[in-house]
């Protein structure tokens, strides 16, 4: 059996990927201002060294003009008190199309920290188990014990000043939560909310259910009590599904909607356990 990897914060130039708003280079500026892309050939090659995080850099500040998503990002970042952590499972790296990227281009470099790993603990993280041990802390999980995060601030004797929120598909966010017991030491709580997702290029579970950055950008607007916050986080989340849905990519609809539909493209499970979850989405109960 192979050794658990270890976790790991991503460090300054990739944790903020699309860092422009806050240090900005001459090119960087040409970029906002829609200057013109690198040739191919310089691209490839420089595609050709570079991780996940560095092909998400080059694909954003080198895309044409007017599918730029640099005109939709905050000139400077976000002013917030909160700290954010979010902790990514590490099968989203390799994902172009995710919106943790986007996230930490609007936010400030010392407010938003991302790290990687499916394993956490006080001796592999010293920084996120002092951060859990905050009684200023929370994490964003649902769940019967999760409290209403609007409500939650009316009551708290202390103010909270960091939120946790996981990164990844239900199944990967869930099995992160429940084998990492750090995770169970800040107040869990949830987003009670209306409002449907707007990221209409990747499916999700059910028409309830948001991407990160949508999380990160209602719990921040709650937190610092400021709904500008959500707009602002909110529009290059919009603009990239909009561009994606011009050159080709469809609106993948919830599972929820699928099933309730008969739309459903792939046979019923077997395994109950399964079975039992599509029949709930079919009769939107919450799961």
């Amino acid at each position: 059996m192979e050794p658990p990897k270890e976790a790991r914060t991503l460090s300054d130039p990739v944790a903020r990927p699309l860092g422009a708003a806050s240090s900005q280079t001459p090119n960087e500026e040409e970029r906002r201002e829609g200057g013109a892309a690198p040739p191919a050939a310089v691209l490839g090659e420089e595609a050709d060294g570079a991780g996940a995080d560095g092909l998400w850099e080059l694909l954003l500040f080198s895309r044409p003009q007017k599918v730029c998503l640099c005109p939709f990002l905050p000139v400077y970042p976000l002013h917030v008190s909160t700290h954010l952590y979010i902790i990514q499972h590490p099968a989203e790296e390799n994902k172009v199309l995710r919106t943790v990227p986007l996230l930490t281009a609007c936010l400030p470099q010392d407010k938003c920290k991302v790290k990687i790993g499916r394993r956490f603990s006080e001796e592999r993280d010293p920084e996120l188990s002092t951060v859990c041990r905050k009684s200023g802390t929370l994490i964003l999980y649902p769940g019967d014990e999760a409290a209403n995060l609007e409500e939650f601030i009316l009551d708290s004797p202390i103010y909270p000043s960091t939120i946790i929120i996981i990164d990844g598909t239900w199944s990967q966010a869930k099995d992160i939560f429940y084998k990492n017991s750090l995770f169970r030491l800040p107040k869990q709580v949830q987003l009670k909310t209306s409002i449907s997702s707007q990221y209409v290029i990747r499916t999700q579970p059910t028409n309830r259910c948001l991407s990160t950055l949508e999380c990160a950008a209602v719990a921040l607007s709650i937190l610092e009590k400021n709904s500008d916050i959500q707009e602002t986080l909110l529009r290059p989340l919009q603009a990239l599904c909009s561009f994606q849905l011009q050159h080709g990519a469809q609106i993948r609809h919830s599972k929820e909607h699928l099933l309730k539909n008969g739309l459903y493209p792939k046979p019923m499970p077997k395994n109950k356990r399964k079975l039992r979850k599509m029949e709930l989405l079919m009769n939107s109960v919450k799961i």
